[in-house]
């Protein structure tokens, strides 16, 4: 069974003012995928010990998915965050979902997110919005078991 955490960052989401869509919407397309999968959700600010902690704290699964952040505006720091906690990047991640997000929309390349991986755990940046979560989820899920394998030392 993988293990998932979905992070969203989002200050007003935080605060209550409005519900959270993105990560409910990640948590949803995963349990719909034929995969044998447990997935849990967070809702944190964009501060960086927040978001630092709730990895952190969720370093025990298989993926994190985070969810925000991941622009150009000041308070965008999820990627920075990821970055410093992760051992490894996996930079074919990002540009894959980059590229595939661009067929969608020209203002895929503004965005900063981040894919890496510390220890055994793959941490993944999405988008904030509920169509670029739905891609990029579709797009990961054909690969999650297999990069699970790798981790654990699985054959090529």
């Amino acid at each position: 069974m993988l293990e998932v955490a979905v992070i969203t960052v989002s200050d007003r989401a935080y605060r209550g003012e409005y519900q959270d869509l993105s990560g409910p919407k990640i948590r949803e397309l995963i349990l719909e995928s034929d995969l044998s999968v447990n997935v849990t959700l967070a809702v944190v600010p964009d501060e960086r010990e927040a978001i630092h902690a709730e990895i952190i704290k969720n370093l025990d699964k298989d993926y994190i998915f985070t969810t925000g952040g991941t622009g150009i505006s000041s308070r965008d720091i999820t990627p920075d965050v990821t970055k410093e906690i992760c051992e490894k990047e996996l930079l074919g991640i990002s540009e894959f979902l980059r590229r595939e997000s661009y067929n969608e929309t020209p203002y895929a390349v503004l965005s900063r997110a981040y894919s890496g991986m510390k220890g055994k755990t793959i941490i993944v940046n999405f988008p904030g919005s509920v169509k670029a979560v739905t891609l990029c989820i579709r797009l990961i899920l054909p690969i999650m078991e297999h990069a699970k394998e790798m981790m654990r030392g699985g054959k090529h």
